[in-house]
Parts: C-alpha cells; structure tokens; sequence
C-alpha cells in the first residue's frame, strides 16, 4: 500500500481495511490478522497495527475475541452505516474539488451522466 500524506498512517490502514468490508473481501465474522501479521501486511510498525485494531473497535467494526484474535462485525447495520459515511466522504471530497475548479453541481451532475453514458 502506497501512504500518502493527507492523513496519519494508520488511518489510511483503516480506511483500507474498512474499504475491504464494504466490498466483501472481507465478510461479516471474518478473523483478522494478528497485529503482527498486520504490521508485515502494510508494512507498518505493531504499535501502529494495535492502534488500527483499536480505533475499528471503538467504531465499532470490529471486536476482540480474548485469546482467539480480532474479528469484523456481524452487525450488518453497522456494515450498512459504514458504507454510506465512506460514500459521503467521497462525495464531499468530490464536490469540494469541483467546486475548487469552479464546476457547479449542476454542471457536474452532467458530466457525470455524459461519462456514464
């Protein structure tokens, strides 16, 4: 995974591994990494990996099992929250940078629907 640096790195874990969730690579119940096996995966200090694991546990996407690892929830409201707070985070980055170039929603309404088409 390429970092950039807009935002703490282990944000950009998260948002991977929350994007992961959304598109199904990873399902309801699913054992995540260790921590260890994490840190090799991105590529990132095991203290950074514990912080990943904690802030998905306090939004709630995923928990701790003592001695048996950590999962992702098996709450599909929780799931379904999730995938509309990441959509309105990419739209609100998206209108902010048209807006910058100076295209109006409208206007960006109908260059979308041009690419679809």
């Amino acid at each position: 995974m390429k970092y950039t640096n807009s935002a703490p790195i282990y944000l950009q874990v998260v948002d991977s591994i929350k994007e992961k969730i959304i598109t199904g690579v990873l399902a309801p119940g699913d054992r995540l990494p260790s921590g260890r096996d994490l840190a090799l995966e991105y590529t990132i200090n095991p203290n950074t990996a514990a912080r990943v694991y904690q802030t998905l546990e306090q939004e709630q996407i995923c928990y701790t099992k003592r001695g048996l690892g950590t999962f992702v929830t098996e709450d599909p409201e929780r799931i379904r929250v999730l995938r509309e707070e990441m959509a309105e985070n990419l739209l609100d980055a998206f209108l902010t940078g048209i807006s910058r170039l100076g295209i109006s929603r409208e206007e960006a309404i109908q260059m979308i629907i041009k690419k679809e088409g």
